[in-house]
């Protein structure tokens, strides 16, 4: 789920060489935590949070597929 989430966020941003996502595995769910840099912040969340939540709806959309439970935060 992570390269799928570096994928979405390298697309959009102006940095994509800055884009750093890491995985954190539990033993119910996956954590994907996304960073970007300071200037892209906005274009990685969106107005609103718009583009933030369409990430988490495809990301959570592939993870019922495959019937895991993943969660995206984007971090500083």
């Amino acid at each position: 789920m992570g390269e799928l989430v570096a994928v979405i966020a390298k697309a959009l941003v102006d940095y994509p060489e800055q884009v750093t996502v890491s995985e954190i595995i539990g033993q119910e769910s996956t954590l994907v935590e996304l960073r970007v840099a300071q200037e892209d912040m906005g274009k990685i969340i969106g107005k609103q949070g718009k583009i933030a939540k369409a990430i988490r709806s495809v990301v959570k959309a592939a993870a019922n597929k495959e019937n895991k439970r993943v969660i995206v935060e984007i971090v500083q």
